[in-house]
This record gives structure tokens, C-alpha cells and sequence, in this order.
């Protein structure tokens, strides 16, 4: 059975103990590098951080930020309504669509020399989708599962951040980036289907939105086939997190 149905308590207990361990190789076997977690909790600048000692250790990295248009892995990027895939499509249709590209792009980098380095789109891009569109969660473990077999060649290493109070990282991000944003993120993702079912309604329904999620993803993490490090990051010490990743990626110390 899938951990995402494990406890609170033991989901925690168990993501600490990720967070003290990692099953790593030596970075020059990795191909592809991705930085999970959810909103605002750093992705994209650790990517841009990982990319950048790739390159000073003269391996050529490949940053690939979430915004990247068009985005090599994002399925929903063929949808008329990519913002809202539940209008275009079914979630088993999309799930074929995200593995059908990560096919032909794990193909294209076994064939080049860079080392792409993604923000999110294992879990944070159409797995999110998955979830607002009331996937299965045998659907969901199905597709990570194949997921895992399709890049298996690239040997990856997934660099996992989280927070243990889902609420104060959620309402953390809300206050840096302000109302607006607040605003685009409450009418977006609370219309989805599972959203509606729920009743999850403003900042508070996003936040619950963000508890589910987190279960689904720390289950999913902790059962990865792959080399891996979770990195709780409330406390914001980012010196301390990024010498730890450049020692598992056996990248130099600043």
C-alpha cells in the first residue's frame, strides 16, 4: 500500500528520517537533476544553484525553470485550457500525454552532454493536475511508476524540499508574494473538480488543497526507486542546505 495513506505522525516521522539520509551516487552518473517541493519553497532558485556548480565543475547543466515555454515534460501545454486540463481532457489521457513526453525528452538528453536540472514537473506540474482533476491514486501511482522506468536511464537524483507545517509554508509564501497572486492562485486551483468536491474555499481551502498534495507527494517521494534527498527548510538556513547538496551531488564547497 502506497504511504500517502500513512499517518500524519508517521508520514512526518518518516520524511524526517529521508531528511537525515540520502541513497545518492556520484553526480557525474547523474543525468538529470529535479528540485521538488511545493510553491515558495525554493525550487527554482536551488535549481539555478545546482546549475550554476554544475558548470564552475565543468559539467554542462541545462536549467529548466517552470515558466519555460515551451517546456520540454509539460503535457498540459498541448491543452487548449492548460491551466484548467479538467475542460480539455481526462486524467488518464493526460497522464499518457506527461509520460509520452518525458519519453521522447529522456530520449533527446541521453543524447546530449548537458545535465538538465528541472524545477519541479515530477510531482509540482501535471501530477499537481492529476490531483485537481480527481485522478485515482492507483492512477497516480501507476503513472509515477512508469514515470520512474522512462527516465531510469538518465539515473536521477531528486532533491525533495518540504516543510513540516504545511499551513505556515502556504501562509509564508501568501504574505511574500501578496494579494494578487493570492487572488490568481485561490480562483485557479480552487475551481478545479477535487477543489469543488471538497468545499475548499480562499486562502484556507488552498491551504487544505496543500495538506492533501503533501500527502500525496510525501508518499510518492519516500517510495522513488531512485537516488534522493528531502530537505526540511522551514528554519530558512540555506547555507547549510546547500552544502549539503553540493557534498551528495560530490559537487565542490564554496
Amino acid at each position: 500500500m502506497l504511504a500517502i495513506l500513512y499517518t500524519n505522525r508517521d508520514r512526518t516521522l518518516t520524511m524526517i528520517s529521508l531528511s537525515k539520509s540520502c541513497i545518492a551516487e556520484p553526480s557525474n552518473v547523474h543525468r538529470l537533476v529535479i528540485v521538488e517541493g511545493i510553491m515558495g519553497s525554493g525550487k527554482s532558485t536551488t535549481m539555478r544553484f545546482i546549475s550554476k556548480h554544475l558548470h564552475e565543475a565543468g559539467r554542462p547543466a541545462l536549467p529548466v525553470h517552470e515558466r519555460t515555454d515551451p517546456h520540454p515534460v509539460r503535457a498540459t501545454d498541448e491543452l487548449e485550457h492548460w491551466f484548467e486540463p479538467w475542460k480539455d481532457t481526462t486524467p488518464e489521457d493526460l497522464a499518457d500525454r506527461a509520460l509520452a513526453r518525458w519519453t521522447a525528452f529522456a530520449r533527446h538528453t541521453e543524447s546530449k552532454g548537458e545535465i538538465p536540472v528541472l524545477d519541479g514537473q515530477l510531482f509540482h506540474g501535471d501530477l499537481t493536475n492529476l490531483l485537481l482533476m480527481e485522478a485515482d491514486v492507483t492512477l497516480i501511482a501507476d503513472y509515477i511508476r512508469k514515470l520512474m522506468a522512462v527516465i531510469a536511464s538518465l539515473n536521477p537524483f531528486v532533491i525533495y524540499l518540504w516543510q513540516e507545517d504545511v499551513e505556515a509554508a502556504v501562509r509564508k509564501v501568501c504574505t511574500d508574494r501578496g494579494a494578487e497572486w493570492i487572488d490568481y492562485q485561490v480562483n485557479w486551483k480552487l475551481a478545479a473538480p477535487y477543489c469543488l468536491r471538497k468545499g475548499f474555499v480562499g486562502l484556507d481551502g488552498l491551504i487544505s488543497l496543500y495538506r492533501d498534495y503533501r500527502r500525496l507527494t510525501d508518499g510518492l517521494f519516500q517510495e522513488l526507486p531512485l537516488s534522493k534527498l528531502a530537505i526540511e527548510n522551514s528554519g530558512q538556513d540555506w547555507r547549510t542546505y546547500e552544502k549539503r547538496i553540493l557534498h551528495e551531488l560530490e559537487l565542490p564547497a564554496e
